[in-house]
């Protein structure tokens, strides 16, 4: 497996040096929320700033995973409330998808900023389904895949389940949709184990380990990573795992995910 860490828990915006401090530790990627990297996520966000991140990603060692929390400064876009509200985020997700190969990832993961809110749970499937078709059409030459999160019903009402989330992937079919694994999602939603992790097999493309509050992994004891790494190494996964953790220490950003990283290796 390859080890990476989000972007979420080095400075925001100016984490350059921080970069370059992520191979002494031992991590391979670096994943990126947007919002981490840029200010304007959107409409005033240039391709020479995208090629600048990317640069400094490069000069560190690093490979870009690709993107994840898609929509932290983008909350007034929704796929089950309104139709303009879905057309915008159709837009921003084509959008992403380009950044993303810009930088020189593969994946982009959703999962924050999901609901359905009043709609039954059939018919926001089905709006999904119409809507990742079109989303995965539109992006295919980007060489990039979208990746529903699964995650618990404390973070969102629509597609808690991973096998929920793999549902929707073999609905719309394409090789630009699969699944990644959120392993505090899954310790919270009892599906921790190696049947599910076999199961969800063909489509998986991505793994969070992470902790509930975004702690140093293992530090909550509710998430046992040790499992989830052996259920991967059954699998034969070879992909990256991410660390997915807040900034804890704006003096040092690099101690926490040093720590991290050590749990990291160990258990995966």
């Amino acid at each position: 497996m390859k080890y990476a860490v989000s972007n979420i828990a080095l400075t925001p915006h100016e984490h350059a040096d921080e970069l370059i401090q992520l191979r002494e530790v031992g991590l391979d990627g670096i994943e990126v929320a947007p919002s981490r990297a840029w200010k304007d996520t959107w409409h005033g966000l240039s391709a020479p700033e995208i090629d600048v991140y990317r640069r400094q990603i490069e000069a560190a060692g690093l490979e870009t995973v690709g993107l994840h929390s898609l929509l932290f400064d983008r909350p007034d876009l929704a796929l089950c409330e309104t139709a303009g509200q879905r057309r915008g985020l159709m837009e921003f997700f084509v959008h992403l998808s380009a950044v993303c190969r810009d930088l020189g990832g593969r994946t982009l993961i959703w999962g924050g900023g999901r609901r359905r809110g009043k709609i039954p749970e059939d018919e926001a499937g089905d709006v999904a389904v119409t809507f990742f078709g079109e989303l995965t059409d539109r992006i295919a030459d980007h060489g990039t895949v979208f990746c529903i999160e699964p995650l618990a019903p404390g973070d969102t009402d629509f597609l808690n389940s991973v096998i929920d989330c793999q549902k929707i992937v073999h609905r719309v079919g394409s090789p630009s949709l699969k699944i990644q694994i959120d392993v505090k999602a899954l310790a919270a939603n009892g599906e921790l184990s190696a049947d599910v992790f076999a199961r969800v097999a063909p489509d998986l493309v991505h793994v969070h380990a992470n902790e509930p509050g975004f702690g140093t992994l293992g530090s909550s004891g509710e998430v046992d990573h040790a499992a989830a790494g052996e259920f991967l190494r059954k699998l034969r996964y070879d992909d990256f795992v991410s660390i997915e953790q807040k900034q804890l220490d704006a003096d040092d950003p690099i101690g926490p995910i040093g720590q991290s990283a050590s749990v990291l290796r160990e258990a995966y």
